[in-house]
């Protein structure tokens, strides 16, 4: 039986770790969490580093593992659990090579059937597909349907991520149809009641989706 739909937490692309650090605490403490992305696009080294510093022990005080983005060498520098890497980014093997055997390395897919194939069949720990809504994160490089998720799960153990402008109101369908991580970003920090009624309001959808 597959295992119940869970929430994968992406940071916003800028932070202000003062504010932040306690912001996560609070999301984290909300609901269930699979794992937390460091996703800072466009900063600097060092600032990725001090936000992996200040963020990693939160999260291993809540067994919620956490990755980097994009960066397989600073993942295995911080300590992070994992990494995920994208088209434009170190290649699988790479990655895999960089984090070691014992750290997860999961890959973007975007709509590409061929692309999620070739990441299961080389040992990727979960595959990720999207944008299936539009976002105001980043221009998505593709557009994804939900039929790709009732294929995947039909055919495949591998584990899929859903992501791209994921929120309470519309994940419905990508639960329905076999998701097994939405990967949300707005939906819990823009939350209009903050980031932790973000978490217990995906987490509800996800629940009464999973339900129907």
């Amino acid at each position: 039986m597959k295992d119940p739909c869970r929430l994968y937490l992406i940071t916003p692309p800028e932070i202000a770790l003062d504010t932040f650090a306690p912001a996560l605490e609070a999301a984290l403490d909300a609901g269930d969490v699979a794992c937390l992305q460091l996703r800072l696009k466009g900063a600097e080294d060092d600032d990725v580093r001090r936000a992996g510093e200040r963020l990693l022990p939160i999260c291993q005080a809540r067994e919620v593992p956490l990755l980097v983005n994009d960066r397989p060498d600073l993942a295995a520098e911080l300590g992070a659990d994992g990494v995920h890497v994208g088209a434009d980014d170190a290649s699988y093997a790479q990655a895999r090579e960089t984090v070691g055997a014992d750290g997860m390395v999961g890959v973007s897919c975007y709509d590409s059937r061929h692309r999620a194939m070739e990441a299961a069949a080389a040992g990727a720990d979960y595959i990720a597909f999207g944008a299936f809504f539009p976002t105001e994160t980043k221009t998505p490089r593709a557009k994804a349907d939900v039929h790709l998720l009732k294929w995947w799960h039909t055919l495949m153990v591998v584990p899929c991520v859903a992501i791209g402008g994921i929120t309470a109101e519309n994940c419905g369908p990508l639960v329905e149809n076999g998701a097994d991580f939405l990967a949300v970003i707005g939906g819990v920090w823009s939350h209009p009641e903050g980031p932790a009624a973000g978490v217990h309001a995906i987490n509800r959808a996800i629940a009464s989706a999973g339900a129907s």
